[in-house]
This record gives structure tokens, sequence and C-alpha cells, in this order.
């Protein structure tokens, strides 16, 4: 039986070139395709995809969020990201949200099918850096709340470092180093940076990086 795809991308060169590709493989079968996450949950009973490909950066809702949606509905649906940056962190964010793995946008025909049939195989694929992101992030102290990216961004504030030197150093954008910040205030119960650095440094957990 065919597998259902529903492609999700803003830029219609991209969806339709998608399309395409996957139209001329027998075992897999594209229902539909969206410029917007919204459009795509609206009719997502309707299409019951298998697969769905997911454009990050969309207009409206971001395509992390839409993999967390599409997950709600359709818990076993595969949503592989269309990225042009593999390595980014936006890609690990949604991998986190349900992704089971990304496609890189200038690949060719046979990249694309391959890294689908090894999705739907049961594999995730994805590049060393982003693998190596996903298995830190669940390396987490066992008596500290934040996550190892946390910790480290708040023992890049202990340092002194501005947002920008966090962002550079860590290979995440200034807006990811300010949401981290916003979770490790929500974790620890707290409005500030020096409270959130007491108690950090009270607990001893930057030092366990």
């Amino acid at each position: 039986m065919e597998k259902r795809i529903t492609i999700i991308e803003d830029i219609a060169a991209i969806r339709e070139g998608f399309s395409t590709v996957l139209s001329s493989v027998n075992k897999y079968q594209v229902v539909n395709r969206y410029a917007t996450c919204e459009d795509a949950l609206a009719n997502l009973d309707k299409d019951q995809p298998d697969i769905v490909l997911m454009d990050i950066e969309l207009p409206g809702m971001s395509g992390i969020a839409g993999t967390a949606q599409i997950k709600k509905v359709l818990p076993d649906c595969i949503v592989l990201i269309i990225t042009v940056l593999e390595d980014s962190e936006k890609v690990f964010q949604s991998l986190c949200a349900g992704a089971g793995g990304y496609i890189v946008k200038n690949s060719n025909l046979e990249s694309i099918v391959q890294t689908i049939d090894e999705a739907v195989a049961g594999g995730a694929p994805m590049s060393l850096s982003i693998a190596r992101m996903v298995v830190q992030s669940f390396q987490l102290q066992p008596d500290s709340p934040l996550s190892e990216r946390e910790t480290e961004v708040l023992q890049s504030i202990a340092e002194g470092k501005s947002y920008s030197k966090i962002a550079a150093d860590l290979y995440i954008s200034r807006e990811t180093v300010r949401s981290h910040i916003k979770n490790i205030y929500r974790k620890l119960e707290v409005s500030s940076k020096v409270d959130a650095l007491k108690i950090a440094s009270a607990n001893n957990w930057m030092n366990k990086l």
C-alpha cells in the first residue's frame, strides 16, 4: 500500500519540486501540499498522511509548533523536517517536538527517497552533530531541573558573557539564548539572572557539565 504524504512548504517551487519527485515513486502518494501549518492542520483528518514533509520557517505557525500539533492528532505520523541548515538548533527543537528526522532542501531524488525509506523503516535520519545534541538533551543532571544546554547558558552568564557571545559560542541564535533563559527562570522559579545563579551555584549545578 502506498504511503500518504503531505508537504508543508511556503516556497511554491520547493513544494512542487518535492511533489514531482515523490509522485515518480510508486510506493509514495502525495495527497496534498500546503504553504502553512494552519491549512495543513485544518485538513489533517481528511488527508490522513502517513508522512509529513515539514518546512521549519513558515508564515504563521512555525514548523516546530506544527510538528507538535500533528503528533498530537496523528501520533503514528512520521514528520520529516525540510531544512537548509541540517545542524541548526531549530532542527534539534523540531526533533524534540516529535519529528523523526530531516531532509536537506537541495538533496537529489535518491537521497530524498532514501531518507523517507529509512524513516518509514523505523530509523531516524540525522547528522552526527544533531544526534549528539539529542543524546545530550537526555543527559540531565540527577538533581537539576535544567537541561544540559540550559546549564551551558547559565554557566556562560556566570562567566559574564553577553547574549551575542553565548549565541556564537553555542552556535545558536540570540533568540534561542533568550528562550533558554526564560526556561531557566521558569524552572528555578526566579525572575532574575542573579537569583538563578544563586540557586544554581548553591546546588553546584553549573559545575556538573
